[in-house]
């Protein structure tokens, strides 16, 4: 029997921080995997400053990327653009990643090939089919098709087991994410740090469920911030997406102490990461990223499918009501004992082997596979 063939799709710069460790560790057992990448490039730049970072080149590019593009605009090209590629290609597994909608695309595609479906990330739920948009219902249509369930943490797998996934095709494997955090700052150089009397916050926001009014009160929110405490600044990669950029852009543009920077290439986003003080995010992967640097993490949504950091004391859910969002900041910027509290107590969503975890699971799940 020759190497597994598994074929990964991914398209957006989470997947792809995400997806490199486990492809990165497939390519190190050349004899027992034959690895193909599909990259369906909704985020064509941001995505292509990952892959070169993780050394990682593209056998297709879907290249589905459209300007303001609509979610069924994105579903509909990565079915079509796909289904060519599986029919030459018939691998012996799929892998998509997380949420997105090109992961439940793929995901589909393979179905309707009738390709098993391995999914990395999987188990994450909120049970608000809106909230997030639409990242929750797409997980839960991953999961209807997925043959084998790599789920980050036992709460994960609780949820797959309570939805009737068969238990023999679930496995806890701790999140890849961590994989690659630790693999960046291993390999970049140590740069000296600006030095500053200032305290930093990282804000990230960028979800779908975001846009309009939710942006805007989070922007309010920093504007007081910044009137209210002299001794913050605010670094904030803003996302491309127009719907994120422009109302950004006017309501903070020009504002002193509030940096609008582009969005950052993987090893300077870990930098910043490690420099800030603390988060304030509506992002899944910054949430599982910070406790693992030590970085407090304010979440800025109103439900969170990664309850295991808030349970772990290490974030908190503060909603996107601007007084909350205010006075939930400055009781970490105010309080030492209450920063020390949310501080130092790691991440729980790995160990930084996810990777490894998963290469020798499908080492025992693909031989069972029928060709």
């Amino acid at each position: 029997m020759g190497p597994h063939k598994v074929l990964f799709v991914f398209g957006t710069r989470p997947e792809a921080i995400k997806m490199a460790p486990v492809i990165q560790e497939l390519k190190r057992f050349k004899s027992l995997f034959r690895t193909s990448v599909v990259v369906t490039a909704q985020h064509r730049e941001i995505l292509d400053r990952v892959l070169k970072i993780f050394g990682i080149k593209p056998d297709y590019d879907l290249g589905v990327m459209k300007e303001n593009q609509s979610l069924t605009d994105v579903t509909v090209r990565v079915l079509r653009r796909l289904e060519p590629v599986l029919r030459k290609e018939r691998p012996d597994l799929v892998m998509v990643q997380g949420d997105a909608t090109s992961a439940f695309a793929a995901a589909l595609a393979a179905y309707y090939q009738k390709i098993p479906v391995g999914h990395i990330e999987a188990g994450l739920r909120t049970r608000d089919k809106y909230a997030p948009f639409p990242e929750e219902v797409n997980r839960r249509f991953i999961t209807t098709v997925a043959d084998f369930h790599f789920a980050p943490t036992e709460w994960a797998r609780e949820n797959l087991l309570q939805e009737g996934v068969d238990p023999h095709r679930i496995y806890v494997t701790g999140n890849t994410v961590i994989d690659a955090l630790y693999w960046i700052r291993k390999k970049q150089k140590r740069k000296s740090q600006r030095e500053s009397k200032l305290r930093v916050l990282l804000l990230t926001l960028h979800r779908r469920e975001s846009f309009g009014k939710p942006l805007m009160a989070i922007c309010r929110a920093i504007l007081a911030l910044i009137k209210r405490n002299p001794d913050i600044e605010v670094i904030y990669p803003v996302h491309p997406n127009p719907n994120v950029r422009q109302p950004v852009k006017a309501l903070l543009g020009g504002r002193e102490r509030i940096h609008l920077v582009a969005p950052l290439d993987y090893p300077d986003f870990v930098r910043v990461l490690e420099r800030c003080y603390l988060v304030l995010t509506d992002s899944g992967g910054v949430t599982e990223e910070a406790p693992a640097l030590g970085k407090p993490v304010l979440i800025l949504r109103e439900k969170t499918e990664r309850p295991e950091a808030v349970r772990a004391g290490v974030a908190k859910l503060v909603g996107i009501e601007p007084k909350t969002v205010v006075n939930e900041t400055e009781r970490l910027l105010r309080h030492p004992l209450a920063y020390r509290r949310m501080q130092g107590k790691g991440s729980p969503y790995g160990d930084g082997k996810a990777a490894q975890r998963i290469r020798r699971l499908l080492l025992k799940v693909l031989p069972q596979v029928d060709k």
